[in-house]
């Protein structure tokens, strides 16, 4: 099966890129919304992830690996809910700001343009070579 590209958002203060830095592998979890949620159950060991801090900054900062997958979300008692590990990649040579992205003709279909509010969101292997690109590689 070949490798698929996601987007995690998460607020800097609440989780951001030095947590999980810090922590060196991290859990995923407390996603409350169905699609983002089946995003999470769809992801599989080795998929790679941009990591986005939302509210504050609102850019995609590093690269995440998917290091466990098909987890019960260890916040949901009721087990209805999904999450995964992710470990860090890399930090990007440039963050790739939401504003700089939605100008961006090449990522107008991207769901991190076209449903911002989404929490964990697909990325095209298209726009992940673009972001990178627009990264500094």
């Amino acid at each position: 099966m070949a490798k698929r590209y996601w987007l995690l958002k998460s607020e800097p203060d609440v989780y951001g890129w030095r947590h999980l830095v810090a922590e060196g592998e991290g859990t995923w979890d407390g996603v409350r919304n169905h699609r983002a949620a089946n995003n999470l159950r769809a992801m599989q060991v080795g998929d790679e992830a941009f990591f986005y801090h939302s509210n504050e900054g609102r850019e995609i900062v590093g690269i995440v690996a998917i290091s466990a997958s098909g987890l019960a979300d260890p916040t949901d008692p009721e087990g209805k809910w999904a999450a995964v590990k992710v470990k860090p990649v890399r930090k990007l040579a440039r963050a790739v700001t939401l504003t700089q992205a939605k100008g961006d003709p090449a990522l107008a279909e991207m769901e991190l343009v076209k449903l911002s509010r989404l929490s964990v969101s697909e990325v095209t292997p298209e726009e992940w070579q673009h972001i990178l690109e627009l990264a500094g590689g």
